[in-house]
Order: structure tokens, then sequence, then C-alpha cells
């Protein structure tokens, strides 16, 4: 068993609440509890190709706990297998760097790397596992669509910014007598829609996992419209669709893994319910501002657990694992059973069964 002595840590994808509470939890515990080295590697995968690396000590890590984001900064367009670059004349052009990494982490001394993020960054560490690096996993994304794992940290805080925001449009829903949609993110998986919409008592709730029938929403706007309840709150995922239709598209970037950025169904939705209901609609966009701000205390929380466990499989001497939360206990698998894979919502989902109950429409 190869004793570990120097950690490389690194957030990769998208930013979220919990991060730096992550970072912290690795650094301290690696430092204080089995005197490793931590090195920050900064902007995720991105850092490792450039060799931005630098040692993290006490005091970078102080008083992060409850802050946003991620002190290393993050990077979703970096893949080492596929790195984009430009010339001077726009040229592009893609190549596999990952040697340069190799050569950057043997350069500073790594015996293994803490990797942080979702299914986008566990891809990249898979290349780095078929070439003998050693990578621990930690589960991130507020879209909580990571196999293997009951829960990531950053989905909470997500949840509760837009549940904050379907409780605000209820008032103004109400006083206008229209229907207030709020499309939030969930590109596959409608983890956060499911449940913000639940806890917000949205009367719709469209899901990536239900294409909707539009004369399904709009039958039940009509309905609360003349029983008295003269306004309809929605719920609604960026990937949510229509039955025979695709997801409706913002725009697209080629450097992205994924090129396709969603965005907009929100607005579809609002014309056709003025068109086949004359009632009035308005749409609401949260975007980042989910993945933005201060962490609540459940991710804090499951951050900080990750975090230690992640270093106390590197001293136990365990490669390749990524910590999960399974039946309320932090567990690890293999890093490599969640790559290439989405945790969708199914579609008996407690959560859904209990909305039917309570005549919440799914569009379906």
């Amino acid at each position: 068993m190869i004793k570990i002595k120097r950690i490389g840590i690194l957030t990769g994808g998208g930013d979220c609440p919990g991060l730096n509470a992550v970072i912290r939890a690795v650094t301290k515990t690696a430092m204080y509890d089995h005197g490793m080295e931590v090195y920050g590697i900064e902007d995720g995968w991105k850092g490792l190709i450039e060799n931005k690396i630098k040692k993290l000590e006490d005091e970078d890590v102080s008083s992060i706990l409850t802050v946003g984001g991620t002190i290393l900064g993050s990077c979703n367009r970096s893949n080492a297998e596929q790195h984009v670059t430009y010339d001077d004349q726009g040229n592009r052009s893609v190549s596999d760097v990952t040697d340069r990494c190799l050569k950057h982490i043997a350069e500073h001394g790594l015996d293994a790397l803490v990797v942080i993020g979702g299914d986008g960054t566990m891809s990249g560490a898979a290349n780095f596992v078929k070439h003998g690096v050693n990578c621990i996993g930690v589960p991130k994304t507020i879209d909580n669509d990571l196999m293997q794992t009951d829960v990531t940290f950053g989905h909470a805080t997500a949840v509760m910014v837009a549940t904050e925001a379907l409780d605000r449009v209820h008032s103004t829903a109400a006083s206008h007598h229209r229907a207030m949609i709020v499309e939030v993110m969930g590109r596959n998986a409608g983890w956060i829609a499911l449940h913000a919409g639940i806890a917000s008592g949205s009367d719709v709730i469209l899901l990536p996992e239900i294409p909707y029938d539009i004369a399904k929403i709009c039958e039940h706007v009509t309905k609360r419209s003349k029983h008295r309840k003269r306004y309809t709150v929605l719920c609604v995922s960026e990937g949510a669709r229509a039955v025979g239709g695709g997801q409706v598209v913002a725009g697209h970037d080629k450097d992205m893994p994924d090129p396709v950025r969603l965005g907009g169904v929100g607005n579809v939705i609002a014309l056709e319910i003025e068109a086949n209901t004359g009632i009035q609609a308005r749409t609401t966009v949260l975007g980042y501002t989910q993945r933005g701000g201060t962490p609540v205390a459940e991710d804090r929380l499951l951050a900080t657990k990750f975090g230690h466990a992640a270093v106390r499989l590197l001293k136990a001497g365990e490669r390749n694992r990524l910590v999960v939360m399974q039946g309320g206990k932090v567990r690890d698998v293999d890093i490599l059973s969640v790559v290439n894979q989405q945790r969708m919502v199914p579609l008996d989902n407690e959560l859904i069964l209990a909305g039917r109950s309570l005549d919440t429409c799914f569009g379906d």
C-alpha cells in the first residue's frame, strides 16, 4: 500500500453551494489528522492541463464554510482527452493532453486526486484512473442526478432558492389571477422541480421524465379558474418537453461537453396557456441564482461528511472510489460505476404519487 503524503483537489463542472465546505473538510482532515499536504488545482481539469496548482495552507481554507462558489475556481469546458485550443487566426483544434496532465501530477508529487463534481467530472477522472492515477470522487451537482448516491451536496440549496421563488410568485399570481411559471434548472432529471414544486404547493409540476400535454395543462388551469382558485403556479424544469416534441433550445456552445444550451420552455408554455385559455401567464427564469449564494445547513453538513470520508478512504489505502450517501449513511462505490449515466426521477417516486393525490398536475 502506497502511503499518501500529498494530494491534489479540484472542483469540476458548474459551481454550486457547498464546494468550499468540501475543500475545507478535505484540507483540514488531511493536514491535521493525517499529516498530508494538500495542493489546490485551479479551475477544474483546466488547471491540471495548464499546471495551475498551488499548495493550500490552513489560512486558505479558514472562514470559507459559509461562502458559495469555490475558492479554487471551476470550469465545465475542459477535458484532457479532448482539449480545445484556437490559434491566432481562430482555427479550432482538439487534442489529447493527458500526458501533459500526468507530467504535472508527477511534477508536484501528487499521490492521489480528490475530484469534486458530477458526471462530467467523474468521466474526466475515469481517463486518469486508466492511466494509474488514484482518484477519489465527491459527488456534486444541484440537479441531484449522479448515480449511486441518494443525494449530492448543492441540491438542497438549489431547492430552497427555487421554493422561495415559487412561494413569492403565489401572491402575484393570486392578485392578478394569472398563471405564474417558474422555470428551474434540470436538463434531463427533474429533482429540483419535483422537490421545489411539492414544497411550495405548486399546482403544476413539469419534469423532463414526464412529457407534457399542453391540453392537460390548460384544462387544469381552466378548472382552477372556474372553481374560485383564480390563479395557477407552475414549476417547470428547463428540460421539460411536450409529448412528441423536443426540449426547448436556447443556443449552442461547441466547446462544451454537451453543446446544447436549454432554456425558454417556460415562455413557450406561457404563450400556449394564454392562447388556449385566455388567462394571462407570466414566466420567471431562475437560472444561475440556483447555483449561487450561501449553502444551507444541510449542504454544509453533507459536504463536510463527504470531504472527511474522501480523506479517510485515502488513508485506508482505497483506490478510485466515490463517496456516496446511501440509506442515510456515507458509503463508497467504484468511481467508474457512475460514468456516462444519470439518475432520473422514477415515475413511481413517492413525491409524484403524493402530488397526484393532492391534485397536482404533472402534464400527463
